[in-house]
Parts: C-alpha cells; structure tokens; sequence
C-alpha cells in the first residue's frame, strides 16, 4: 500500500492498482460460491472473510514485481516468472496451464502461446486482467503503456485480441492515473475514446466503443450488448469492464459491484475494473474519490510476500 510521497508515483499506482485488481478478483470469486446473494452485496453485506484470490491476482504480482525489480517488461524473466509461480488451483484455465508448465519445461514462449488453440493462440482475457498494474506504472506515457501491455500480453496470448485486451486495460489504467495526479476526475466518455484509439482494430476496440454509448445505461443492459466474459474472452469481457470503470471511475466499491452484478467472469471483469479504479481512487478515501474499503482490503487473502516487498 502506498503512503506519503510515493503515493503517486509509478510504483506506488502500480502497488495502488494490485491492492484494486486483488480485492476485485477475490470479492468476484466468492460469487461462484453456491448461495452468495448479489442482492445482499448491493445493500452492503459482503461475504464473510477470508477471500482468496485467484490466478488474476497471481500474475499480476507477477507483473509488478517485474517492474518494481527492472522498470520494464523483459518477455523472457516475465514468462519465467508466470511459468515458476503458477499453481494451478488459483483458477488458471486449462489451456493456460499448458502454455504455462511448457514454459517450465523448457519450451520458448513464442513456440507455446503460438501453439495454443490450434496454432491462432489465445484470444483470452488473461493478458487483460492481470496488466493495469502496467498500466499505473507507465502513467504518463500512453505510448510505453500500449507498448509495454502489448509485450506482456505476447508472452502468453498470440492472437491480436488478447493482446488488444491487455492495451486497452493498461491504457484505461494510465489515463486514470493522469487524472488522478492532475487532481481532476476523468471524463467517462473521452476515457473510453482514448482507449479505444490505442487499440488496434477488431471486436475489443469495437466493443469499447459500443460502450462508450451504452454510458447511462443499466448494467443489465450493458452486460446485454457487450459480454459479461462467461466466453472468457478478451471481446466478450473487456468491454463491459470499461464500460465500469467509465460509470464508476470515481466509485470503486461500484464499479466491482457492477462487474458481480453482470453475472459471468466476474473475478476477471472485477480485476480489470478495480484495477483501473484504484488507480484513480487509491486505497483511501479521496475527496470525490470512494477508494477500496480498509475492510475489504483486510477481508483479502494477503498478497505474496515476493510481491509486496518494496
């Protein structure tokens, strides 16, 4: 957790952005607990503690700890480190854990995440959901964001939609962190533009711009026309994940109730979003800003000790 003058730097948004993306991912897990109750989530009864967190939370401390060590993505250590710390019953996917204990073994990680689903490569959303941590980091730099989210995501999805997904997270992420340095509150509808423009075209740019003009619109009806991630992938998820954080961008115990409300991968479209919003909001109450709740952050499972160490 941040304090005191590094609260706004890079690491310190990027270790502001994990905190976001690790209670998002473990409050949405609790939600494919049989007899969880949305409705008592939306009136403020969240699950009793602990929240474990899932392979979203593990691969991004994977990515901050890269950063934090080097400054940068280096595709070969990144691809050693998702590889070495996979456990696999965090919730990975099966193809991902292919991929993965390849990498352990010895294949290069362009032969595996080339390999997958026939030789296309993933058009998941497991890139996106790990990457706003990045995406905090390079605030400041829309460019080194897309560009350092478009690394990351090569190391395990090939195809250009998994690496779309990862851009346009990360770039969401660096623009909340711009706003929240020049202390102004980011504009719902020029957030979704701007990610949309750093985003090569296909379904993921085009649904993000969908959601741009679904803003105003229940969540309901966004999930409806946009994907909740129940197909797991980066077009059928990122979307609506933007789509939350523009509605809630000030509000971060909203925008993960939107994502759990929507139903589907809600761990997933709940790390990508409270990613992004922590971001913005920090930990912290700001004024305009509702952060992540202490008492949700205390009700986590705690981070991995490699990750958190400064």
């Amino acid at each position: 957790m941040t304090t005191g003058s590094d609260e706004e730097s890079g690491l310190g948004l990027a270790y502001d952005a994990l905190h976001g993306l690790s209670v998002g991912d473990a409050l949405g897990a609790q939600f494919f607990v049989p007899g969880r109750s949305v409705a008592e989530l939306t009136r403020g009864q969240v699950p009793a503690p602990p929240w474990e967190w899932t392979d979203d939370t593990e691969m991004a401390c994977a990515v901050v700890s890269e950063l934090r060590d080097h400054g940068d993505i280096d595709q070969d250590r990144l691809a050693h480190l998702f590889a070495v710390r996979c456990e696999p019953y965090r919730g990975y996917g099966p193809g991902s854990v292919m991929v993965l204990h390849a990498i352990r073994d010895g294949t290069p990680w362009q032969v595996a995440a080339a390999a997958s689903f026939n030789g296309d490569g993933s058009c998941g959303n497991g890139a996106a959901m790990r990457v706003a941590p990045l995406g905090a980091y390079f605030t400041g730099s829309l460019e080194r964001a897309a560009d350092a989210a478009a690394r990351s995501a090569r190391v395990t999805h090939a195809h250009a939609e998994g690496i779309a997904g990862a851009v346009a997270v990360a770039v969401a992420a660096a623009v909340a962190g711009v706003s929240r340095r020049c202390g102004a509150s980011p504009d719902p509808a020029g957030m979704l533009d701007e990610v949309a423009a750093a985003v090569s075209g296909g379904p993921t740019a085009d649904g993000i711009r969908r959601a741009a003009g679904l803003l105003g619109c229940t969540v309901a009806e966004a999930a409806y026309e946009l994907g909740n991630g129940s197909q797991s992938t980066s077009q059928d998820s990122v979307p609506f994940a933007l789509w939350a954080v523009a509605t809630h961008i000030t509000d971060y115990p909203a925008a993960i109730k939107a994502c759990i409300q929507a139903g589907g991968d809600v761990d997933t479209t709940a790390a990508m979003a409270g990613g992004i919003v922590a971001t913005y909001t920090g930990v912290d109450d700001r004024p305009g800003a509702a952060g992540v709740p202490r008492d949700w952050l205390a009700a986590r499972e705690l981070l991995p000790t490699w990750a958190m160490q400064r």
